[in-house]
C-alpha cells in the first residue's frame, strides 16, 4: 500500500494520510455512522464527479444476456455517439471496461512496439503516471518536463522533431488537462509541429479530464489516438475506458508488436464485423448509463456543455482572485476549466483544508499530489454541475479558510463568482 501511495502522493504520501482512525476502520460491531450528513454531499473533486439522477435510473437495472439482439444494437448507436464528444467522422471507438489508467495502456500497446522512442511531456502526477506506464511497457521514454503549473514545452518538442531526421520519434504522447495542477495544453500547436517538420509521428492524447468539458477536435487536430474516462464530464461511474484510433492508428497496430490481450483493438475489430461488438463480457448498466449521459450532453448541446465549463472555470479564478490567493497555473494560456489548483500560504497545509472541508461541511475538494503535495487544494467544476452549485462551493470554500487561519472576507470570492455568472448564466435549453 504505501508502495503504491508514494507513486500517487510522492514521498510524503503515506505521511500526508490521516490515521485509520479518522478514516472510518473500525472495531468488529462500531456503527460505521461518519459517512452520514444532512443534505447532499457536495462533490468537487476534479472525478469522479456528480451523477444526473437520469443516468442512475437508466443504470438502476438488472442483467442482460449481452448476446441477445438488444446489447447489440445498443452499442452500435453508443460507438456512433461517441465519436461526437471526440469530434470525429473517420476515427474508431473502443470501450474498454476500466479506466483511464487501462486507456492508457490500450493506447500505447496498439500501436507502438518495446523500445519504441516516445516524447512524453512531464507536467504533473497524470503525465507521471503515464510516463510511468510507458516505461514499465518497456518504451524508450524521451521525457520533456517542466514546472509544476506550466504547459508543455513545446519549444523543446520543436527541437527534438527538427533533428529527428530519421524519424525515430515513433509517438508524442501529452496530457490535455492536467488535473494535479490546473493546466491545459495546446493540442493543436502539437500538430501544427509535426505538420511543419513534416514528421509521421503518432500524437496519442489523455482527454480524460478534457473530452466533453474542453474544446476537442480530434479530426481537425490530427489526434491519432484519443482516450477518455466515463467518471469525467461524462458523469458516469468509473469503469469505461474509451478510446478513439484514427485511421493511421489502427494501420499502426499492424507493425505493433507489444503484448495486449485484454486491450487488443483487433480483437473488438473482429466482432465489430460480426456485429456483435464485445468479445468479452460488458459492462451493461454502465452501457445503459452512457446512452443516458450522452443524449443529456446532446440535449444540452456539446458547444453549450463546453460554453458552461468555461463559465465556471472563469468564475471559480475570480473567487480565487478575490481571496488573495494565487492559481497553480502559470499562465493564462493554460488555464483549465475544469479543475483550478488553489495555491495556499507556506504558512497553511492544503491537506487541513481538505479534511476538514470533508468533516465538517460534508464537501469533497482535491488534494494536492506529489510535488504539490500540502501547497494546493483543487476545485474540480466539470461534469454534471451548475453555476449555484458552484457557488455553494465556494462559499464552504472560504468557510475552510476562515476556520485555518487564513484571513478571507467572507462572501468576496461568492460576490466576484456571481457578479460575472449574474450576466453570463443562458437560459436552459431545454425549458426555452
Amino acid at each position: 500500500k504505501e508502495d503504491i501511495l508514494t507513486r500517487f502522493l510522492g514521498s510524503k504520501g503515506p505521511q500526508e494520510l490521516p490515521p485509520y482512525s479518522e478514516c472510518g476502520e473500525t472495531r468488529k460491531g462500531e456503527k460505521m455512522d461518519y459517512m452520514n450528513g444532512p443534505g447532499r454531499h457536495h462533490l468537487f473533486v476534479p472525478g469522479p464527479v456528480n451523477i444526473p439522477e437520469q443516468v442512475i435510473r437508466a443504470m438502476n437495472r438488472n442483467n442482460e444476456d449481452y448476446r441477445s439482439p438488444a446489447i447489440p444494437a445498443l452499442t452500435k448507436t453508443l460507438l456512433e455517439d461517441v465519436k461526437k464528444i471526440f469530434k470525429t467522422t473517420s476515427g474508431t471507438p473502443f470501450m474498454f471496461p476500466t479506466t483511464g489508467t487501462g486507456a492508457w495502456e490500450s493506447a500505447l500497446t496498439n500501436t507502438l512496439s518495446p523500445g519504441d522512442r516516445i516524447v512524453s511531456f512531464l507536467i504533473g502526477q497524470f503525465s507521471l503516471l503515464w510516463i510511468d506506464q510507458q516505461k514499465r511497457l518497456n518504451f524508450n521514454v524521451d521525457v520533456v518536463e517542466s514546472d509544476w503549473g506550466q504547459g508543455a514545452n513545446l519549444q523543446v518538442l520543436a527541437s527534438k522533431l527538427s533533428q529527428d531526421q530519421n524519424h525515430s520519434i515513433k509517438a508524442i504522447c501529452i496530457v490535455h488537462n492536467e488535473t494535479a495542477t490546473g493546466v491545459t495544453n495546446d493540442i493543436s500547436a502539437v500538430r501544427t509541429l509535426l505538420d511543419h517538420y513534416k514528421h509521421p509521428a503518432l500524437l496519442l492524447v489523455d482527454g480524460v479530464s478534457s473530452i466533453c468539458a474542453l474544446d476537442f477536435r480530434m479530426d481537425e487536430w490530427g489526434v491519432d489516438v484519443a482516450l477518455t474516462g466515463s467518471q469525467k464530464a461524462l458523469s458516469l461511474p468509473t469503469g469505461l475506458g474509451i478510446v478513439c484510433a484514427s485511421p493511421k492508428a489502427l494501420e499502426a497496430t499492424k507493425t505493433s508488436k507489444s503484448l495486449k490481450v485484454f486491450f487488443d483493438w483487433n480483437d473488438y475489430l473482429k466482432f465489430y464485423k460480426l456485429g456483435t461488438y464485445w468479445p468479452y463480457t460488458p459492462s451493461i448498466q454502465l452501457l445503459y448509463g452512457l446512452r443516458a449521459a450522452l443524449d443529456l450532453i446532446f440535449e444540452e448541446g456539446l458547444d453549450n456543455v463546453i460554453a458552461r465549463h468555461a463559465r465556471l472555470g472563469k468564475a471559480t479564478r475570480l473567487a480565487v482572485e478575490a481571496w488573495g490567493l494565487k492559481n497553480c497555473t502559470q499562465k493564462e494560456e493554460w488555464i483549465s476549466n475544469t479543475v483550478t489548483a488553489v495555491m495556499v500560504p507556506p504558512n497553511i497545509d492544503s491537506t487541513e483544508i481538505v479534511k476538514r472541508a470533508w468533516k465538517r461541511y460534508n464537501l469533497s475538494l482535491g488534494l494536492g499530489l506529489n510535488k504539490v503535495a500540502g501547497k494546493v487544494f483543487r476545485i474540480g467544476h466539470l461534469g454534471h454541475l451548475n453555476e449555484l452549485q458552484l457557488l455553494g462551493c465556494l462559499a464552504g470554500v472560504e468557510m475552510i479558510l476562515k476556520d485555518v487561519g487564513y484571513p478571507v472576507v467572507l462572501g468576496s470570492g461568492v460576490a466576484a463568482a456571481s457578479t460575472y455568472l449574474q450576466h453570463q448564466i443562458p437560459l436552459i435549453p431545454s425549458r426555452i
